[in-house]
């Protein structure tokens, strides 16, 4: 765990001389926009394998909390539950305080509570359904499917274009927006039924797919990410431009808010504000070549890693954390709301043996 003030690095690692270290700095004020916001922030980091839990100490300074997890990734939060996929599991936390609870100045402690195995589905985006069980994108079967009892998981869906079910991550299925819990909208790079077709597309093969409809809302985008549902309006991350926006969901029109210094990854809305995931492109044909390059060089600047909110009335980047070191990409992202300080409770050191909470009993 490392608590660290806004505007001044947060280390983590070993303490070796050459061990892998992070930075994490925070813009100005940001610490009181998150109080008066009322809310804590979760990210994950599959390329380091972090959970990241970013809170307010009683002090007033910044809390930075993290927990290892390989290849984490989709995530979904609230004060009570927290949902995280990693490599083959898909694990579901429970906050073991009750409201006004307090722990070690954490006013939320996150359990993990129930662990599905699944297998490595590479799931991406997650949702929680009415039944509380979770929906989630199996993008390397193009695909959504949910958690089974018996098996590694359940298809629900998959997009009309794709011909069969198979483990070939064809259409690169990234992202899933619900609605009342139910799969409203779903991106993806392509519209490929061949194996790693989605490769060839990255620049303008984005689509965005009404899920209940199977019939295409918009499409020419570069890698969309993240889909987002409130009211009418659809905010994505048009990944590969940089752009982020809000599509029409009656017009199919896409309107742009905001430009992102980086690949943008991992979206999540509370209010008037929007919290977005910046990651630095790897060096790699995947992510090299994409129009962000040009937008970037054009303003002047160059990628960087770390988190963005941006004010949804005026466009504007309100804050930033910005992350250097050993975490070079965030995949997801959460607005904890009612929480100032989460901590979680990972499987790998000692703490997890002593942590234990009592259900409700009539046992005296």
């Amino acid at each position: 765990m490392n608590d660290a003030p806004a505007e001044t690095s947060a280390e983590t690692g070993a303490a070796a001389k050459d061990a892998p270290r992070l930075e994490l700095s925070a813009s100005r004020g940001f610490e009181s926009w998150l109080t008066s916001a009322g809310v804590s922030l979760a990210f994950t980091t599959y390329q380091a394998g972090k959970m990241f839990l970013l809170g307010v100490q009683p002090t007033g300074r910044l809390s930075v909390f993290e927990r290892t997890f390989e290849r984490c990734m989709g995530l979904h939060a609230d004060d009570k539950t927290l949902w995280m996929s990693s490599i083959y599991q898909l694990w579901r936390f429970e906050n073991a305080l009750l409201p006004g609870q307090i722990q070690d100045g954490f006013d939320a402690v996150y359990i993990p509570q129930v662990a599905y195995t699944t297998g490595d589905l590479d799931i991406h985006d997650l949702i929680v359904g009415p039944d509380g069980r979770p929906i989630f994108c199996a993008t390397l079967f193009n695909c959504l499917g949910t958690v089974s009892e018996t098996h590694s998981f359940e298809p629900v869906w998959k997009p009309p274009f794709i011909s069969r079910i198979a483990a070939e991550d064809r259409c690169h299925l990234n992202g899933l927006a619900g609605k009342d819990g139910k799969p409203a909208y779903v991106t993806m790079v392509s519209r490929s039924d061949a194996v790693d077709g989605w490769r060839d597309r990255r620049t303008d093969g984005g689509l965005v797919m009404d899920v209940a409809s199977g019939e295409i809302v918009a499409k020419g985008f570069s890698m969309p990410h993240s889909p987002r549902l409130v009211g009418d309006k659809l905010y994505l991350l048009d990944s590969g431009t940089g752009r982020f926006g809000y599509i029409d969901t009656k017009s199919g029109d896409f309107e742009e808010i905001a430009f992102c210094p980086g690949f943008a990854r991992g979206l999540s809305i509370v209010g008037d504000y929007a919290l977005i995931g910046l990651s630095l492109p790897r060096d790699n044909k995947t992510f090299s070549g994409l129009p962000l390059d040009e937008a970037l060089t054009s303003r002047d600047v160059s990628p960087r890693c770390g988190l963005i909110v941006i004010d949804l009335k005026s466009g504007d980047a309100i804050h930033w954390v910005r992350l250097e070191g050993i975490v070079t990409e965030i995949y997801d992202v959460a607005m904890i709301k009612g929480m100032k300080r989460p901590m979680a409770v990972g499987t790998r050191a000692d703490d997890i043996r002593r942590m234990i909470s009592l259900a409700p009993s009539e046992i005296a």
